[in-house]
């Protein structure tokens, strides 16, 4: 059984602010749907309709991506702090032997010609 005590604050804001990025950029179809549907909607008479959609569809992953490292790097703060009161995650890890082999046959260099 192997427990982690601590992470790294930095490398888990990292990881969360590409996730979380990623996160906006799979919703920005959406807001692009909803701007179209709110521009087709009867706001001819405002030009500005369409733009709202197309603006959160381009900030929302901007956003996304610095809420997910603001809030990995207070998790993994509040991790490091719980885990030194009650312990880390237990983890249990199965190593499993790996026998190499080549990608292909190992063929014996030529023995020189003998002389008879």
């Amino acid at each position: 059984m192997h427990i982690i005590k601590s992470v790294g604050v930095l490398s888990v804001a990292r990881i969360l602010g590409l996730l979380y990025a990623c996160i906006g950029l799979i919703s920005a179809p959406l807001f692009l749907i909803a701007g179209a549907s709110w521009a087709a909607l009867g706001q001819q008479n405002n030009p500005l309709a369409g733009i709202f959609g197309v603006g959160f569809a381009v900030l929302m992953p901007v956003a996304y991506g610095i809420m997910g490292f603001v809030m990995g790097a207070i998790s993994a703060l509040l991790y490091n702090l719980f885990a030194k009161w009650v312990g880390g995650f237990e983890l249990e890890i199965e190593v499993r032997q790996q026998i190499l082999t080549a990608p292909y046959p190992i063929i014996p260099p030529p023995t020189p010609a003998s002389n008879s």
